[in-house]
């Protein structure tokens, strides 16, 4: 597994100083009030609960499995595989997902969460690509930028593989071109 990447692109160190930095500024913009923090199955996993050990707040949360990916490609089709067990109306929101590509699904789950009626919506994600965006959307927290390569590890994926690496490494081109 770890021959098929071709250089680590965010290592374990410099996740934890993002989650540290993540955690820390979640802490102080919800002072005082109880988010309810929503992670994007299956990527979001790892991410989402390494951040909550940073965050000192009363939260809730829950999980969608909202999907737009074909193998390494965005269909442009976004689709609710597994919806929220909670409501939503009246509560301030931080979407989690693993990377920011495309805009996409984080653009189409913001709306359906502001359409159910939430306070506010916040998007924090651990990578953002902007070279891939197409939706107009912008993340509120930012772990960091990545180039336009395909990476994987941290929950990141390609073909549910690779989502256990313990960094983010960018998948070698024979690996994903078979």
């Amino acid at each position: 597994m770890k021959n098929d990447i071709k250089k680590i692109s965010v290592s374990k160190e410099k996740i934890e100083e993002i989650l540290t930095k993540l955690g820390a500024q979640i802490t102080k913009d919800y002072e005082g009030r109880e988010p309810m923090f929503i992670g994007l199955l299956k990527g979001c996993n790892p991410f989402m609960v390494d951040l909550l050990k940073h965050v000192d707040l009363y939260c809730t949360l829950d999980y969608m499995d909202v999907s737009s990916y074909a193998g390494m490609k965005s269909t442009g089709n976004v689709r609710i595989n597994h919806d929220l067990s909670t409501n939503v109306e009246g509560k301030d929101i931080i979407v989690v997902d693993d990377i920011l590509d495309t805009g996409r699904t984080l653009n189409a789950v913001v709306q359906l969460l502001k359409a159910r009626g939430a306070k506010s919506v916040s998007l924090c994600v651990l990578l953002d690509k902007p070279e891939g965006r197409v939706a107009p959307i912008e993340a509120n927290y930012v772990g960091d930028l990545v180039p336009n390569e395909f990476v994987v590890g941290y929950g990141l994926d390609y073909n549910e593989k690779y989502r256990n690496l313990p960094y983010i490494g960018v998948l070698k081109e024979e690996v994903y071109s078979k």
